[in-house]
Parts: structure tokens; C-alpha cells; sequence
């Protein structure tokens, strides 16, 4: 009965038992409820084969897809204090952190990076939902403003992509102080002549939208993002009005004149680069070729007389 036990039931067990799946290896689609492979949503750039609609993404997932070669270099930011008021709710603010830390490898929600993209010097800002929902604290902003003067001591454009729910309510009006700081950054680049590009993806919501998502010279969004500063609930209640279908979505508010363009996840280094090259008067970052100029020679005089500069004479 031991051999039996403890020999041929383990040998048995061992061809029926199911195995077990990793939870991170499908990720599913929250507009059309299909299951995508983790590979082939990473091919995609976190796109959905399905329906088409563009998954939240990080840093780590938005950087290589955007400067050359996906060559880019993270900086330090500055530390600032982590819990300025002591804030308590169900958790302590500082285990919220540490939580969120923990999860996406980050010290804060905003990740600043500096690279070449098409050939050019470039600095890029990426503000990820997971981190608190990508709200708006003092890491934050010391993200969005160090940015900003590397920008400008590199002679660069700056590009942030923002994604967030907005302040973080558990730094209270120290968050909300973050809005004017931010947009003084902004200024810093106007004040240098160097671009700014602004690219809303979903959500950019709250003081987010109220601060530097709507100061670029140039504002981007992704296809089918939530951009406003309340939400549509929110609205509804207050004003005791239906909304318009699709309010506070990319295509109506580029309709309503509130966007330059929306712009496809796959299109969207292309399209910087563009745009880099125009605000930034940079030669294109194609080859350019020289057309050989043709030799045009000038008939001489049916009189026989010689050639002159004096032009025609009047009879």
C-alpha cells in the first residue's frame, strides 16, 4: 500500500494535474472584452487587435517605442517629502506609496526620460495611471518641472504624455500649489523658444487637464481618451442635463475645437518627429538629395550685337 501511495498516486497526479497559469499572461480588452495574449498586446504597443482601442501604458512600455533605436536615458529627480500632512485614511499615505512603488518600480507617477528622436535631441515626460492614478503630487511636479529645465538646458522641445485622475486629494492644497508651479515650467520653455508638445491619453482629468496637458503649443491626443476636468457624472448631476454622446472623448473635444489632432498609438512617433522638426526648425531627418541643376544658355543677338545687362532698348 506504500509503494502504491507513495510511488505510482504521485506518478498519476503528476500527468492530470493541471497546471498552473500565470494571472499576467492574457490581458482583456475593457471595451470589447476580448482576451489578448501578453505578447501580442506588447507587440502592439498595448492596442487591441479586436477593436482597435488603446490599453493604458506605462514608462517602461511607452519609451522604446518612441526614441530612436529605443535608446533613451531616465534621469534622477529630486526627492521631496514623502508624507507632508501626516494624511491617514483606510491606509496611511505612506503605505499607499509604498504600495504603488512597489508595483510599478517608480518613486512617483511622472517618469522623465532624454534621447534622440528622428535624429533630434528630445525630452519625454510619461505620467503612468497605476502609480495613485497618476495624480498629481509633489514628486510629480518635481518631475514636470525638472523636465522642463533639462528641456531647456538641452535646447530641446519637451513632450509629456498625461494620464491622471488629477491632484492627489491625500497632499491636500499642497497638491493643488503643483498647477501654478507646473505652468510655470511651461513658461520656462515659451520664454526659451523651445516646443512643448502635449499628449492626453486615458484619463487626463482634474488639475492635470486645469495645469500643463492643455498648455502645449501643440495638444495630441490618443484615439477614444477621456480628457475634461470634472467627470461626465459628475457634470450631469450638476447641470441636471443629458450629454452629448461621446462628451468629453478625444474625437468630440477635436471637433470642438479643444485638440489639434488625435493621433493613432502606431502613428504617434511619426508624427512627433514631424512636428519636433517644424516648431524646432530642423532639417528633415531624411536624406536630402541635390537635383542637378540644368544649363541654360542665353541666345545670342539676331543682330550680331553683343550681350547686355542694360536691358531692352525702346525704339
Amino acid at each position: 500500500m506504500n509503494w502504491l501511495s507513495n510511488y505510482v498516486r504521485p506518478k498519476i497526479q503528476a500527468l492530470v494535474r493541471k497546471r498552473d497559469v500565470p494571472d499576467n499572461l492574457w490581458t482583456k480588452c475593457p471595451n470589447c472584452g476580448q482576451m489578448i495574449h501578453h505578447k501580442e498586446v506588447k507587440q502592439r504597443q498595448f492596442v487591441c487587435q479586436h477593436c482597435d482601442h488603446h490599453l493604458r501604458i506605462g514608462p517602461d512600455d511607452r519609451f522604446p517605442h518612441l526614441f530612436d533605436d529605443g535608446d533613451y536615458t531616465t534621469i534622477e529627480l529630486p526627492s521631496v517629502l514623502a508624507d507632508p500632512l501626516k494624511f491617514r485614511d483606510e491606509k496611511r499615505y505612506i503605505d499607499r506609496l509604498k504600495e504603488s512603488q512597489n508595483k510599478t518600480g517608480q518613486k512617483d507617477a511622472v517618469v522623465v526620460a532624454h534621447g534622440k528622436l528622428g535624429g533630434h535631441s528630445a525630452v519625454i515626460a510619461v505620467q503612468n495611471f497605476k502609480f495613485m492614478g497618476g495624480s498629481l503630487g509633489l514628486g510629480a511636479a518635481e518631475a514636470i518641472i525638472s523636465a522642463a529645465k533639462l528641456a531647456v538646458l538641452q535646447d530641446a522641445p519637451l513632450i509629456i504624455f498625461s494620464a491622471a485622475g488629477g491632484a492627489r486629494m491625500q497632499e491636500g492644497i499642497l497638491s493643488l500649489m503643483q498647477l501654478p508651479r507646473t505652468t510655470i515650467a511651461v513658461q520656462m520653455l515659451q520664454e526659451a523658444g523651445l516646443p512643448y508638445i502635449s499628449v492626453m491619453t486615458d484619463p487626463t482629468t482634474g488639475g492635470v487637464t486645469a495645469s500643463y496637458a492643455m498648455l502645449g503649443d501643440v495638444a495630441i491626443s490618443e484615439p477614444g481618451a477621456l480628457i475634461g476636468f470634472a467627470g461626465p457624472r459628475v457634470i450631469e448631476n450638476t447641470i441636471r442635463e443629458r450629454l452629448p454622446e461621446g462628451f468629453q472623448r478625444a474625437e468630440y473635444l477635436l471637433e470642438h475645437g479643444m485638440l489639434d489632432m488625435v493621433i493613432h498609438r502606431h502613428q504617434m512617433r511619426e508624427t512627433l518627429i514631424r512636428i519636433v522638426e517644424l516648431l524646432g526648425n530642423h532639417p528633415p531627418s531624411g536624406e536630402v538629395i541635390s537635383l542637378p541643376q540644368p544649363d541654360l544658355e542665353i541666345p545670342a543677338p539676331k543682330d550680331g550685337g553683343t550681350k547686355s545687362d542694360d536691358g531692352p532698348k525702346l525704339p
